[in-house]
Order: structure tokens, then C-alpha cells, then sequence
């Protein structure tokens, strides 16, 4: 009988994965590395052992979704809310600041004026898989540093569904029309969340919470109808996930979903780093290596800098600045959708996409070790450091 390509990847991924896992913490090195190394070694780019990356990385959006979920159940809308309006300013401050940043470092790297507001653009926003991987339970529950950081990428995933709409936009003509049905969906979204919870999702909760099964189907149900939900009214998986995650937030079961949701949602990261590592053509690299040196090494300086200032002007304390400022150090998931939809449109070329991708992927695997040498974390290299 033959094997499945999928069964076939899957074996590929998760024992290579294992195997530089076990490396990875023998030497202290975090987890992250091992699965974009696995994905560059088995990818399409290495030994071809799995050659649809772009199935993979479809499936892997799964983990990013679920992330956003329980992400949303810890947090309680008033609160949220309130962090939300002061974070604003922050979070569009600092997008135009990156942006001018990567705009400038592109044309002195000899790319065209096109390709390198292309480049500003992916350079707006940090990563919210990193950003929330890093960040204990214990930090979101009890510190003031976890709301900020949760409602900057909130803001910063606005921010990017913008961007994106301007770009697919280009080819055709931009449609001031549709970004105001977007913006005025998100309202909606929210108030339909709530009352959908309100009276449906909690009456059967009640009614049959002795099922656990049944909680564990309702609450997977919930994330991925509510992120489907969001995409089909121009909004984006993550945040349709974050609002179901939220609009759960004030009932008890929350964090009952939260801790058996978790497995699931690491099943589906490990995907999500391995198809980042196998969608980078590695060849292409030396042609760009000082460019995304440049760009990475200045980005790595600037975000943390940036982040620290714009906190301190809205009043925030210097240490809580700078560790958000840090957290969020990189560039994002939406930098690699940036990079690929400005290619499909023939906004920018191949070596610029492989800028991009390269940096985020730079700035992913140096950030994370300045995360955990630094600061609390789930998968932290020192055990003083580690929280669950």
C-alpha cells in the first residue's frame, strides 16, 4: 500500500523536528530554531523530502489561529478596550517610523522607489506568533507588559489588513468602498461575537458542560467558524479567533478551553515554523546578504528604541517600556503575506520578496534568544527565567 504525502511529510517534519528539538535543548538553544531548520533542510530548497511548503504553511495558519483564541480568553473586554485607545498612538506612530526606516535602507540597498515603500511597509509590524509565544500566562494574567503587548499587535493587525487591501489594490484600483465595508465590519463582528455567546454558546455550555468532549468540539467549532466568519467580511482569520476568544473571556469554561486547547494549537506552530524555514529560497541569500544584514541589524536597534520612547511619551514606566519594546523586536507573519501578494502583483521581484523573508526570519531567530536571555518566558534557555 502507498503512502500518503501528507503521512509522508508529517513523519518528515515531526521526527526531524524531534530529533533537532533534542539538540536544540541539549545546548540550550530555543525550539523556535529547530523547526525553521528542519524546514529549510527538508524543504523544497533543501533535500526536497517535502515538497509542497504552500499546502503546509496553509495548514499551519491553523496554530496561528488558535493562538489569537487563547490568546482572547484571557483577556476581559474592559480591560482590553481600554488598553486598545491607549495604544493607538503607539502603534501608529511606530508603523511610520519602521516604515521610513525600511523604505530608506532599501534604496540605499539599490532597490527602486516601488520596491523599497514596498519593503517600509513589511517593516511596520512585529510578529504576533513570536510576540505571544514569548509571553508567559502568568505575565498576561497578572502584569500591565502583556496587555500592551496584545493590544500593539491588535493595532498593528488593523494596521496590516489596511495594507494589504491597498496592495491587491494596485493592480486593479484601489476601492475606498470596500475598506470602509471592513472597518465598519469589525463593530459588527464584535456585537454579533457577544451576542451569539450571550444566548446560545452559554446556554449549551450550561446544559452540558459534563461533556468534555463536547466542550473541547464547541470551543474548536467557535475559533474556526468566528475566524472564517471574519475573513468572508474582509477582515482577517486572526482577528475573527481574537474576538471569539475574547467574547469567552468572562465565562467560567474559559480557561477550562484554554489549557486543553493547547496541545492542538503547538501542533499546528511546529507546521507554521516549518513552512516558514522551506518557503525561503536559500540560494538566493548570498546575492542579498548585506542588505538583510542591514536591514535586520537595524530593525533589532530601532524597534526596541522606538517602542521604549513612544510608551514613555503616553506615560508608561521605562522597564515596562523597554521590555515591550524588546518583545515585540521583530518583524511579522504579515511581512511574509506583504512580501508574497506585492510579488504576485509585480510590485516587487524576486530579490526583493527574499529580502523580506530573509530579515523576518533573521530578526524571528535573533530576537527570540534576546527574548529569553532577557525576559520571563514559556521556553526560556535559563530555568530563573522560565514561566509557564
Amino acid at each position: 500500500m502507498e503512502t500518503s504525502p501528507i503521512i509522508t511529510s508529517f513523519f518528515v517534519i515531526f521526527s526531524g523536528a524531534a530529533i533537532l528539538a533534542s539538540i536544540a535543548l541539549y545546548t540550550r538553544q530555543p525550539l523556535i530554531i529547530a523547526y525553521i531548520a528542519i524546514g529549510a533542510i527538508a524543504g523544497p530548497y533543501g533535500l526536497h523530502l517535502v515538497s509542497d511548503a504552500n499546502m503546509l504553511s496553509e495548514v499551519s495558519e491553523i496554530g496561528i489561529i488558535f493562538l489569537l483564541f487563547l490568546l482572547g480568553l484571557d483577556m476581559h473586554p474592559r480591560s482590553l478596550l481600554h488598553m486598545l485607545r491607549k495604544a493607538s498612538t503607539v502603534a501608529v506612530g511606530s508603523s511610520v517610523v519602521f516604515a521610513l526606516a525600511g523604505f530608506g535602507i532599501a534604496r540605499l540597498s539599490g532597490f527602486g522607489n516601488g520596491e523599497a515603500l514596498v519593503v517600509g511597509l513589511a517593516m511596520m509590524f512585529s510578529s504576533t506568533i513570536i510576540g505571544i509565544k514569548l509571553l508567559p500566562t502568568t505575565v498576561l494574567h497578572h502584569r500591565h507588559t502583556g496587555e500592551l503587548v496584545v493590544g500593539l499587535l491588535l493595532l498593528q493587525d488593523l494596521i496590516a489588513i489596511i495594507t494589504l487591501l491597498v496592495i491587491a489594490g494596485a493592480k486593479t484600483g484601489f476601492d475606498w468602498l470596500q475598506l470602509g465595508r471592513t472597518l465598519l465590519m469589525l463593530p459588527l463582528l464584535v456585537v454579533a461575537a457577544f451576542l451569539i455567546v450571550r444566548y446560545i454558546l452559554l446556554r449549551l455550555l450550561s446544559a452540558f458542560d459534563r461533556f468534555h468532549e463536547y466542550i473541547f468540539l464547541l470551543a474548536i467549532g467557535w475559533c474556526l467558524g468566528m475566524a472564517e466568519l471574519a475573513k468572508s467580511i474582509g477582515l482577517s482569520l486572526e482577528i475573527g479567533a481574537f474576538v471569539a476568544g475574547v467574547s469567552l473571556a468572562t465565562s467560567p469554561i474559559s480557561q477550562y478551553m484554554a489549557e486543553h486547547l493547547k496541545p492542538l494549537r503547538d501542533f499546528f506552530l511546529v507546521l507554521f515554523f516549518f513552512s516558514l524555514g522551506a518557503g525561503l529560497d536559500w540560494n538566493l541569500i548570498p546575492k542579498m546578504i548585506w542588505p538583510v544584514l542591514g536591514l535586520t541589524a537595524a530593525l533589532l536597534v530601532l524597534k526596541p528604541l522606538v517602542f521604549r520612547g513612544l510608551l514613555m511619551f503616553i506615560q508608561e514606566p521605562a522597564p515596562i517600556a523597554w521590555e515591550v519594546g524588546v518583545r515585540l523586536g521583530q518583524i511579522s507573519e504579515f511581512s511574509l503575506l506583504i512580501a508574497y501578494l506585492a510579488a504576485q502583483t509585480g510590485m516587487i521581484s524576486e530579490t526583493g520578496s527574499v529580502l523580506i523573508q530573509a530579515t523576518a526570519i533573521l530578526t524571528f531567530v535573533l530576537n527570540t534568544y534576546l527574548v529569553l536571555l532577557k525576559y520571563p518566558s514559556p521556553i526560556a534557555i535559563s530555568d530563573r527565567l522560565r514561566r509557564d
